[in-house]
């Protein structure tokens, strides 16, 4: 029988093997996710989050468990689940990792719902009022008009960042990317009236914002547009705050975009660069990055500073294509690069990706053990048998090249540098403070790679 007020808990999980960002105080970002279910539950249910971020795991009252999961969390949602099932309580379990993997996830929980959960939500919870939850809900696409706004007063209140998302999917399909398939190849914008009420819930509160978007200046020229309609309503609204998010190579094409970006808060904005080698490119599927070309990233970069901004490169080693020495020579084309801060990561491949199945079917995924074997899958541990490369000398060279990024006095080198490039005092603390953070990610353990 339900009760009168029934109890929904919303889990975030963190992988106990290697907890990456999320022991970095300023890194830490709150699960939107949790937030939007949380909005999307209706009265009388009684909802709260518990956040593995700050509070580990110990067992609460619920009549029904949410969870959510990126892959490397997936082993450690689990045995959170196992701690319901035991007592029957149903497990619910959303997410990336759970929409890629749903026969897997079945294993350990009730109910899984794939994709995108506004569309099927109130169904969830009809159906267990009811007693007939169903084993699978698959979401549509939600419409980004009349979104909710997310329950943020249910998040941690030491969270250091706000989360808020203006637009979903991502049309490049990138290799090794996963958003793509989870949240489609459609740019889909949030009207942005809606997104400047959601951020006057912040106004004179202290904390950045972190624009969850995979790609906030999107990919074409409207894109834009929209990306700079959404800053001027930030300027014109007086709320002051600074903010970081994700873009691509393309966004700047547009010095309009870029200097009212930084006009309105944008202090730093991470762009994909992956690789400087033509050929790791076209394996990785990178177009713009292609097109633009890999000599031209310096360029690419000084636009960004002249507007004020810092960027945040990412880079991927153990590409396809590499061989040995073309790790070395990676780590020393970013030392040369004028990047403000690097996001280094071995090549991965996550479930629903491109890059997944064709390993897959090639027998190159060595780390196989699911699903205890998914903690592997953070970006810094080897999972694959490389082509090319033995693990034991990827991972020695990978050690090598961390050492050499993330030195003190070369992150120093990259604090004056960004100064005097950006002339942004603000945009030069928060890159030398991001690089410190990645080090400290890339030594919490040694790499470690399956045989």
């Amino acid at each position: 029988m339900i009760k009168d007020q029934p109890k929904l808990l919303l889990i975030n999980p963190v992988s106990t093997y290697r907890v990456g960002l999320a022991h970095l105080e300023n890194d830490k970002t709150p699960p939107l996710c949790l937030g939007i279910i949380a909005a999307l539950t209706p009265k009388p249910w009684k909802t709260r989050i518990l956040d593995e971020n700050y509070q580990r795991f110990r067992f609460r009252e619920a009549d029904l468990v949410g969870l959510t999961a990126y892959t490397p969390n997936a082993f450690r949602a689990y045995e959170i689940a196992k701690s319901y099932r035991e007592r029957g309580i149903p497990v619910v379990m959303g997410g990336i990792h759970a929409s890629m993997c749903p026969e897997e996830a079945l294993q350990y929980v009730d109910c899984v719902v794939i994709g995108e959960a506004e569309s099927v939500w109130a169904q969830v919870l009809s159906d267990f009022e009811s007693g007939k939850l169903q084993k699978i809900y698959r979401g549509s696409y939600a419409e980004m008009k009349h979104q909710v706004i997310p329950r943020h007063d249910l998040q941690h209140p030491q969270y250091g960042w706000r989360s808020v998302q203006t637009s979903r999917g991502c049309p490049m399909n990138c290799d090794f990317c996963s958003v793509t398939s989870f949240n489609g190849g459609n740019f889909r914008a949030r009207p942005i009236d809606e997104v400047i009420e959601e951020l006057k819930m912040f106004h004179g509160d202290k904390r950045n914002i972190f624009f969850v978007d995979d790609n906030i200046g999107g990919i074409t020229q409207a894109h834009r547009e929209r990306a700079k309609e959404l800053f001027r309503a930030i300027i014109a609204s007086g709320m002051k705050f600074n903010w970081f998010s994700q873009t691509s190579i393309d966004f700047a094409d547009d010095p309009e975009a870029l200097q009212l970006a930084a006009k309105s808060g944008c202090k730093l904005l991470l762009v994909g660069f992956e690789t400087e080698n033509e050929d790791a490119l076209k394996s990785a599927g990178k177009k713009n990055n292609l097109r633009k070309g890999a000599s031209n990233y310096r360029s690419i970069i000084k636009k960004f500073h002249k507007a004020g901004i810092g960027v945040l490169g990412t880079f991927i080693f153990g590409m396809e294509t590499d061989r040995a020495e073309d790790i070395t020579a990676r780590a020393k084309f970013i030392k040369n690069l004028n990047v403000d801060c690097i996001q280094t990561s071995i090549l991965t491949p996550y479930p629903g990706t491109k890059l997944a199945r064709r390993m897959a079917e090639e027998g190159r995924i060595a780390c196989s053990n699911f699903p205890h074997d998914w903690q592997y899958y953070n970006w810094e541990d080897i999972v694959i048998r490389h082509p090319n490369i033995a693990s034991e000398e990827l991972a020695r060279r990978m050690t090598a090249a961390w050492h050499s990024m993330y030195g003190h006095n070369h992150r120093r080198i990259k604090f004056f540098r960004t100064l005097f490039n950006t002339r942004n005092l603000e945009t030069a603390l928060w890159a030398y403070f991001v690089n410190k953070q990645y080090r400290n990610i890339m030594f919490e353990r040694p790499i470690h790679f399956c045989r």
